[in-house]
Formats: C-alpha cells, sequence, structure tokens
C-alpha cells in the first residue's frame, strides 16, 4: 500500500497594512506561489488578520501546519518552536493562540497535527503598508527555510 503525501499548511496571520505585522501573510503568499510552482498540491496556505476558534475546523485536515506571525522579540532573522495544544487562553492583539487552536482541533476533532510556530523578528508597527527593508530580509530567510523544511518532510521515510 502507498503512502499518501502528508497534507501540509502554512497559516500565516497578522496585519499586513500595519508595516511588519504583516509578516506571516506575506510569508503565506510567498510559500503559495512556491508550491504551486514546485505543483505541490498537498501544500496548502491561509492567511487572516489574526487567528480564530473556526481554524481549529481548517488545522483538522492537515498532518503538518506550520503558523507564521511577526514576532517583536530580539531574535535573529526567526525562530521556530513546537507547539503544543494548550487549554490557555491568551488575550493579545492575535485572539487567539495557535496552542489554543490545536487544543480545539484535539478535543473537538480527535486529531492533533504536528503543529510550529514560526516567529518572523520585525521592527515597525504602524499604519503603512510595506514592511521595512530588515522585516523583509527576515521574511526571504525564514521562507528559504521553510522550503527546504518542507522538501525534506516530504522525503520518504527509510
Amino acid at each position: 500500500m502507498t503512502r499518501s503525501k502528508p497534507k501540509i499548511l502554512i497559516y500565516g496571520y497578522g496585519n499586513p497594512g500595519r508595516q511588519d505585522d504583516g509578516l506571516g501573510v506575506m510569508l503565506a503568499d510567498e510559500m503559495s506561489q512556491w508550491s504551486q510552482d514546485q505543483g505541490l498540491d498537498h501544500v496548502q496556505t491561509d492567511s487572516n488578520y489574526q487567528l480564530n476558534l473556526e481554524d481549529a475546523a481548517t488545522i483538522a485536515g492537515f498532518d503538518l501546519v506550520i503558523f507564521a506571525d511577526a514576532s517583536k522579540e530580539d531574535i535573529r532573522h526567526f525562530r521556530v518552536e513546537p507547539l503544543k495544544p494548550s487549554e490557555k487562553v491568551e488575550f493579545t492583539m492575535h485572539a487567539v493562540s495557535p496552542a489554543f487552536v490545536l487544543h480545539l482541533c484535539k478535543q473537538t476533532f480527535n486529531c492533533e497535527p504536528d503543529a510550529y510556530l514560526m516567529h518572523i523578528r520585525g521592527y515597525q508597527w504602524e499604519f503603512m503598508q510595506e514592511a521595512t527593508d530588515d522585516a523583509r530580509d527576515n521574511l526571504r530567510e525564514a521562507v528559504a527555510y521553510l522550503k527546504q523544511y518542507i522538501l525534506d518532510y516530504l522525503k520518504p521515510k527509510a
């Protein structure tokens, strides 16, 4: 029996109208074009201003989910961390945390995809459409990393 390719979702969130806050959405856009160009129809993208409770249903059909968001943390380019379901509701600029969405997915749909959060370093958060040059550099680094990660993830396991 042949194992089908794992379904992958890249979910970027943030506000593209607030400079670097849109880095997650920009990452999803770039990865969407790349996956189409590569013929990777099992790699999908989604984006929104913020995560919502309904996103638990969205992620339920995937084997791997990469959430991507801009970060004010003092990190070099980007950071990726594994996610575990969490009942904790965090009140931040984004209404629901990725860990809470993962918790809802597990509780409601009895499934838990592998999930990671990619933080992409941002610098400016004013009401403007353009991301800063430094943030765009960080985005390029994050995109390059994620492309290679996905290609490695898709390689047949020995």
